[in-house]
């Protein structure tokens, strides 16, 4: 594990994404590092302008800091320290808006594109999230062990650092930089996954105005004329009061900086996570505050409603503009604290001992020192006084606005029916072919498919589902030759450890047998063998009998239990086949086995009432899924 310091340092939120840019630097000169590094930041930061320019980030902004090789940047491979090249570095945290990180990748793309000799790398809590877009074309050697410090973006593209070496799959970022850079055609990736990735960032930065929604808000005057002139206030403003806790309702009860009496009708601008969250966050001010709201079925409703949740979140920011020094009472620290004792920060020690005892202060230094640049910040609530305070808020032109103000945005959005959620699945993931249960053909064809699952591949990490390419699965260790035998695998074995021999085509073979209760034609089934009949090695009657009279004996038994079954309420249940007949028993037909186990399949799936068990668990990573109107769809 890192050391203390390190651990405070890297101690965030699950919600973020962290961010790196390499550029050429030859130097070892700190001074030189810093002047280039400068520079490049420079024109970094005009690049990020030109496309952030109007954009309303959900939680944290993307911002770089220049890092020499002298300051302790470094990462940890296999528990070991890696010293990083200087290099420009950035933190964000994108909340619930994944948007927030997949523009920030846009970001990254577009500096690699527009800065000569630029390398880009970016993880979050997922580890190399990049890839998760492509899983299902990745090489067979990809894996998350595997990955780590091999996925970039250079020149706009991805690149893929691939293993030189089965046994030692880790790789330094250092030697990373320098594959890429030397042989960026062996590096970069297969045109399907820069198609997979690409599909994530199609669009950007042109549907970024797609993401927002307008809407009027009834404000006090100070708060409409404060967005007016920072409207990027609105996010900590709405997360503030959607994560309120009883001591921020006692700011809403008090109202102490944004009273309500001189309030304004203005037009504010959110994303559309922003907009959701703060629509369906209950909430019914106190009338004693002076909220005077008018009757649900009044026009205006929402936009009072909406307007007493934006004061209320920036009465707590402001509220918390001047930290106690009890650092007892501020929930950032025991949010921090928190995070520290998931990540081991204090190593197991009993609490309150003298070893826990001066890793908390050493923590509590840390935080205080660093409170206005973690997340958690007062520092918002101070720059909302400032602002409060400033006389260059022009609250008349708001008042001129009030009677000239747009119609909202359709917010019809909030409510997506199953229809529409069906079509966005099917766009996202393809189109279904949808097959009525009542047809015999689709039954067959149902089966079909099980029974080539159950003969395909599956290994110790699981089965490989037969639309999947062998070639592309993400789940599948290197091979050699581009072939694992089990059989021949399991011989070496035994041969140099004594394991068992496993034959998985034998067993598998075995097992199908038995579920289809079929004898098998040739001799590899042998009814005397030690190994598989021992148990009735005492039985007369079994040593009596030659291989083809059991043969013989069992075939006409199930003949016969067959027949029998036909009259009775059991077999009277079974779907049978109609283009056959018998004529010695004129009411005995087959039963038809698609059809039957089809049926029962059904009727598992709807005892399921929906929820997750055995039927759509084994048959949705098959691409067969049914619905409660009996309907399937093979994919």
């Amino acid at each position: 594990m890192a050391g203390s310091k390190n651990v405070l340092e890297f101690t965030r939120e699950d919600d973020f994404v962290e961010y790196y840019l390499f550029p050429i630097i030859d130097t070892i000169e700190k001074k030189e590092q810093e002047v280039i590094l400068r520079s490049i930041l420079l024109e970094a930061n005009k690049v990020i302008e030109k496309y952030t320019k109007d954009y309303l980030w959900h939680k944290d902004e993307f911002k770089l800091a220049p890092r020499t090789s002298i300051y302790n940047s470094l990462i940890h491979i296999d528990g070991k320290e890696e010293y990083l090249p200087p290099h420009l570095y950035g933190v964000s945290h994108y909340g619930d808006n994944v948007e927030d990180e997949w523009f920030m990748v846009f970001i990254l793309q577009q500096l690699t594109k527009e800065i000569k000799g630029l390398i880009a790398r970016a993880y979050d809590v997922d580890g190399e999230f990049l890839l998760i877009e492509a899983a299902n074309v990745l090489p067979r050697w990809a894996s998350p062990e595997t990955c780590e410090n091999r996925v970039y973006i250079y020149n706009g593209c991805i690149h893929l650092v691939p293993p030189t070496s089965d046994e030692n799959p880790t790789i330094s970022v250092m030697e990373a930089l320098s594959e890429i850079r030397s042989h960026s055609a062996e590096t970069i990736a297969s045109t399907e996954i820069q198609t997979a990735i690409q599909e994530k960032l199609k669009g950007y930065p042109e549907k970024t105005k797609d993401n927002l929604h307008r809407a009027k808000a009834y404000l006090p005057v100070s708060i409409a004329a404060i967005l007016k002139k920072k409207p990027n206030l609105i996010a900590p403003a709405a997360q503030a009061f959607c994560n309120r806790d009883t001591v921020d309702m006692k700011a809403c009860r008090a109202m102490k900086y944004f009273p309500p009496e001189d309030r304004v009708m203005t037009r504010v601008t959110f994303t559309k996570c922003l907009y959701a969250m703060l629509t369906h966050s209950k909430y019914m001010p106190d009338r004693r505050t002076g909220w005077n709201l008018p009757s649900r079925s009044a026009t205006v409703y929402k936009a009072h409603l909406l307007g007493v949740k934006i004061a209320c979140g920036f009465e707590i920011l402001a509220s918390q503009a001047k930290p106690s020094s009890d650092i007892e009472s501020d929930k950032g620290w025991h949010a921090y604290l928190n995070s520290l004792k998931d990540k081991g920060y204090f190593k197991h020690l009993l609490e309150h001992s003298v070893e826990y005892n001066n890793l908390l202060n050493k923590a509590k230094e840390y935080y205080s020192n660093h409170r206005d640049t973690m997340h958690y910040s007062p520092a918002i609530g101070r720059d909302i006084l400032e602002l409060l305070r400033s006389r260059d808020l022009n609250m008349e032109e708001l008042k001129n606005e009030e009677n000239s103000l747009p119609e909202d945005d359709d917010d019809s959005w909030l409510d997506i029916s199953p229809e529409e959620l069906d079509k966005m699945l099917q766009e996202r993931y393809g189109q279904k072919k949808t097959f009525n249960l009542n047809n015999n053909a689709d039954a067959t064809s149902f089966t079909e498919k099980v029974s080539k699952f159950l003969n395909h591949v599956s290994e110790i990490e699981g089965a490989e589902f037969p639309d999947n390419s062998v070639e592309s699965s993400p789940i599948r260790p290197p091979r050699r030759n581009g072939k694992v035998s089990f059989t021949e695998s399991a011989r070496a074995d035994a041969k140099s450890s004594n394991k068992i021999n496993f034959d998985a085509n034998n067993f598998s073979c075995t097992v199908q047998n038995i579920l289809n209760f079929v004898i098998p034609e040739d001799d590899s089934w042998d009814l005397d063998s030690d190994d598989t009949m021992s148990d009735y090695e005492n039985d007369e009657y079994i040593k009596n009998q030659s291989y083809e009279e059991g043969k013989s004996k069992m075939e006409a038994y199930m003949e016969q239990m067959d027949r029998e079954l036909a009259s009775t309420t059991i077999g009277q249940s079974f779907e049978k086949k109609q283009e056959e007949s018998f004529e010695d028993i004129e009411s005995f037909t087959p039963v038809d086995i698609d059809v039957n186990a089809l049926k029962n399949i059904l009727e598992s799936y709807k005892s399921q009432m929906g929820e997750a068990g055995p039927s759509s668990t084994m048959l949705g990573p098959m691409g067969v899924h049914l619905d409660p109107k009996g309907q399937m769809d093979l994919e």
